[in-house]
């Protein structure tokens, strides 16, 4: 009786909590109204920023007006370029002639990317890789330079200079490519090229021996590219009292998967300390950091299969790092990412400055081949090395040989689980074993039940059954302890498989992405269940029956002690149901893998409890109630001081 007001008390708890979650829902009507609001306030932000910016190209137009007013009451001509110059010479100084220009488009392609130079800032303004696509099956870009900014800031005749709104002059370090707007490189050879920021000899021209140049240096084969900072004749354009350049890379990431959920779960931004572990901001929420007396190696703009980082050949002092998921807004934002750190930086004694970038998938091997811990953005479990270790030398490898050999990551992850089934045999074995001594004992167990049928006398049945186990030689432990091996393993591949990108865009069965859900129904009219969503995951689906049926069979097994904990045995029926909720919008790959770990534990226990001999085991246990209990060392050393001290000794 009490185990069945547990289940109602249980299900109606359930029922109550999903009701009021679906009551306290907003309806279709307040869901369109609020995105209404967000989309206006986002539309608000981003007018009163071309407000801002019309206002100062008004201020700068107004001036130019002035400027060309002069030269018309002098007879004068004068081109607009020239009057840009002019009128921006208080405000950039040495530098006021890069104000104005063409801004020019420059590409270099190699084996896994294309890269567009602009002259605008002198900046990599878009970075598109050739061997991803989208989910739907568009060109993969991953920064595009509509939401770029990035440049180096410095004090020049104390004017404030930012290299990202000055426009840079292309160079060609390699004669073979010079005034080619178009590159490209292949397998193990390299390309340069190179724009220079230059200062002015007059109004009208440039000077050639004076300019901050930044280098970009491109192999045939590599998703890293350098990136160097050179300074010639720069001595007096940059004030001595220069110690720290100032590096800020701000971008509005876009999405690129096909569940914006999850993709905004796993994309932050993650930075190393300098010799020094990595750490990261939180996925989950808004958050800025300011790393006071701080160096950092290097940071990284991460989403959720594909990464942006920008490493220092020394080190990145004092950054200021954040992140924030912009309102719902029409263009598909997935989230901000901004980084500011300086650069050390002393004078006439630097002449460049060197640092990397790579733009590209996070694959393990791939991040790990540069020794930079860059890996440590791949959610493997590093919190806990047992954890990590299960997908560094289990997962990755057996994935990575067999992808290699073309096979379907469906038949992938069955030959991955098949071999983790037979690496932990023995511990099902052990745990199947102990079951079923836990069976044999079940009548003496009810015995003690019958003998100690008072409530008062708990204490004297507990310790009854625990002398018969001891008696007999059963652990009662013993088949909770290899559930708890196998623990790690479980939640290795939770944390894994989500940002696996070996699983991105591959199909299996009704699946077409095993890296995010599957998806055989979705519900008509927009209508959405609470925490469930608004399809149903086939996967999940079939996961959580096995997941039921597994409990079954475990309860069936286990026997006396389930029946002791009625509500603890509730609790595990009600578990797979639960997790439905989660897993119908996780990784169908992760829901398969779980699916077959339940179906190939239904195989194990069939086949030991085949070749398990219970009546041998039970005259085994039988044999060993008539064997003089073994005393421990300790229960003997306890003994022994019993002696010396004259008390009577516990038998």
């Amino acid at each position: 009786m009490n185990n069945k007001n547990t289940i109602i008390g249980l299900v109606l708890i359930f029922a109550i909590f999903i009701g009021y979650t679906y009551l306290m829902s907003p309806t279709k009507e307040q869901l369109v109204e609020q995105k209404r609001k967000a989309d206006s306030m986002y539309i608000l932000n981003v007018q009163k920023q071309h407000s801002m910016i019309s206002a100062i190209a008004r201020e700068k137009a107004i001036a130019v007006s002035k400027e060309k007013e002069k030269f018309i009451a002098r007879g004068e001509k004068v081109d607009s370029v020239t009057l840009v110059r002019m009128t921006m010479k208080g405000e950039l100084g040495v530098f006021a002639n890069a104000a104005a220009g063409k801004d020019k488009s420059f590409s270099v392609e190699n084996d896994v990317f294309k890269l567009n130079f602009i002259s605008r800032g002198g900046k990599i303004g878009r970075v598109e890789l050739k061997k991803y696509l989208t989910w739907d099956k568009k060109p993969l870009v991953l920064m595009d330079s509509d939401s770029l900014n990035f440049g180096i800031s410095f004090f020049s005749n104390n004017r404030t200079i930012n290299t990202n709104s000055l426009y840079f002059q292309p160079f060609w370090p390699d004669a073979t490519q010079n005034g080619q707007s178009a590159m490209k490189v292949s397998g193990k050879d390299s390309i340069r090229f190179g724009m220079r920021l230059y200062t002015a000899a007059s109004d009208t021209s440039f000077n050639r021996d004076q300019y901050i140049e930044f280098l970009y240096t491109i192999r045939g084969n590599d998703y890293m590219l350098r990136y160097t900072v050179n300074f010639v004749g720069m001595d007096q354009a940059i004030d001595a009292g220069n110690k720290f350049l100032v590096l800020t890379w701000n971008d509005n990431l876009r999405s690129l998967e096909k569940s914006l959920k999850m993709e905004q779960m796993t994309s932050t931004l993650y930075y190393k300390y300098d010799q020094d572990k990595v750490d990261y901001i939180s996925e989950t929420k808004d958050e800025e950091r300011y790393l006071k007396n701080e160096k950092i190696k290097w940071f990284a703009f991460k989403q959720q299969f594909f990464t942006s980082i920008l490493i220092s050949d020394t080190y990145l002092t004092e950054p200021r790092l954040r992140t924030f998921k912009p309102l719902s807004g029409p263009h598909g934002i997935l989230k901000n990412m901004f980084a500011e750190a300086g650069i050390p930086y002393s004078g006439k004694d630097t002449k460049s400055l060197g640092m990397s970038m790579y733009f590209g998938p996070n694959k393990f091997y791939n991040l790990k081949h540069y020794q930079l811990d860059l890996e440590k953005q791949i959610p493997l479990g590093w919190g806990f090395f047992l954890m990590a270790w299960i997908n560094i030398y289990a997962v990755i490898p057996v994935f990575t040989f067999f992808g290699n050999l073309g096979w379907n990551y469906g038949i992938i992850i069955l030959v991955l689980t098949i071999l983790l089934k037979i690496i932990l045999f023995p511990i099902a074995y052990k745990t199947y074993k102990s079951s079923a001594k836990m069976r044999v004992l079940k009548p003496d167990i009810d015995e003690l039940a019958k003998k100690f049928p008072k409530k008062d006398d708990a204490m004297k049945k507990q310790q009854a059954t625990m002398d018969l186990y001891k008696k007999a030689g059963v652990n009662p432990m013993a088949g909770c302890i290899p559930m708890l091996l196998q623990f790690p393993i479980l939640i290795a591949m939770f944390r894994f498989f989500p940002s696996s990108i070996e699983l991105r865009q591959q199909s299996f069965l009704w699946a077409t992405d095993l890296s995010s859900y599957d998806s055989i129904w979705t519900f008509p009219n927009g209508f959405s269940l609470p925490w469930y969503g608004n399809h149903i995951s086939l996967f999940a689906l079939l996961m959580t029956i096995s997941s039921i049926i597994y409990t079954r069979i475990n309860d069936q097994m286990m026997g006396s002690t389930q029946q002791q904990m009625p509500g603890m045995k509730t609790m595990m029926y009600m578990m797979p149901v639960m997790f439905l909720f989660w897993f119908n919008d996780y990784s169908s790959g992760l829901s398969y893998y779980y699916l077959l770990a339940n179906l190939l534990t239904f195989a194990q226990i069939y086949l030991i409890r085949a070749f398990l001999d219970e009546k041998k085991l039970h005259a085994q246990i039988e044999a060993n109630k008539k064997k003089p209990v073994k005393k421990s060392g300790f229960q003997k050393r306890l003994e022994d001081m019993a002696k010396q001290k004259g008390l009577p000794s516990k038998r």
